[in-house]
């Protein structure tokens, strides 16, 4: 499987760069594209300054330009995306589909003083749900958001879903690097699948904080060792990933086949 990742900073209405990278994904055989989060919308500190139907305006749009790019290109494309409905805001991650267009909404939002998204936007508080499911050319993946990676719960509902890769729009800042590169590691070894991270780049300022998007976007392997991974700049990262490689880890560690057996009995 071919995916790639496109690290950006904030496009605002602009399709410009979009189109040309994803024509160079394509040309290169790339099956699956993802995008980090607020690339497409601007930062939540510029959301809450927003007005719904602004942010509506913008979304559609981008929606429509990323449906006829699936479509021309016949590729999956992962693009998180701000979304309106009946004057209320949600937080999504997008899959555009050449045929087809689905949703994840955000389940778990982050909700600290200076960064409360689980405040602003309408998602639902509910039990938990797994995360979206889908394949391409047989391989197949999982979307969880960038917070959402710190709770075990969620990989709990992926258990038994046999996943090769989970897809992982993110919007790190704060000099996290290190933190967030072990986590995903982490994750990636002891659920012995892929995590192909995306995060965006760029800065924005208020009053209080410079939120600096520091990008290193990268790729995990099912052994949890780091296989490709970008620095801070605008950049597109193509990689491979291997079914037989997630099975050839499953077998070697074994973790699925313990908890198997106590399942059973």
């Amino acid at each position: 499987m071919r995916a790639a990742v496109l690290q950006l900073s904030a496009q605002g209405m602009s399709s410009t760069k979009l189109y040309n990278y994803i024509r160079i994904a394509h040309n290169k055989g790339v099956k699956i594209l993802l995008l980090g989060e607020y690339i497409l919308n601007p930062f939540f500190k510029e959301l809450e300054t927003l007005s719904a139907s602004m942010i509506k305006e913008q979304a559609e749009h981008q929606s429509k330009v990323l449906r006829e790019l699936s479509s021309t290109y016949n590729m999956t494309i992962i693009a998180p995306l701000v979304i309106v409905k009946k004057q209320k805001v949600y937080k999504t991650v997008a899959k555009f589909a050449p045929s087809s267009t689905a949703y994840y909404q955000q389940q778990l939002l982050i909700n600290y003083p200076h960064w409360n998204e689980e405040k602003f936007f309408a998602n639902e508080i509910k039990e938990l749900e797994s995360p979206l499911v889908f394949k391409v050319d047989g391989f197949k993946f999982a979307i969880i958001s960038g917070f959402e990676l710190h709770f075990d719960e969620l990989f709990a509902g992926l258990s038994g879903k046999s996943i090769d890769c989970v897809l992982l729009p993110s919007v790190s800042t704060f000099d996290s690097f290190e933190r967030w590169k072990n986590l995903i590691l982490s994750r990636a070894f002891v659920n012995n699948c892929y995590i192909l991270r995306a995060n965006r780049i760029g800065d924005f300022a208020d009053k209080n904080f410079n939120w600096k998007f520091y990008g290193d976007s990268l790729l995990a392997s099912p052994n949890g060792e780091l296989l490709e991974h970008l620095g801070n700049k605008e950049e597109l990262m193509i990689v491979d990933m291997s079914h037989t490689d997630v099975i050839a880890a499953r077998r070697s560690w074994g973790f699925k086949d313990m908890i198997n057996k106590r399942i059973s009995n």
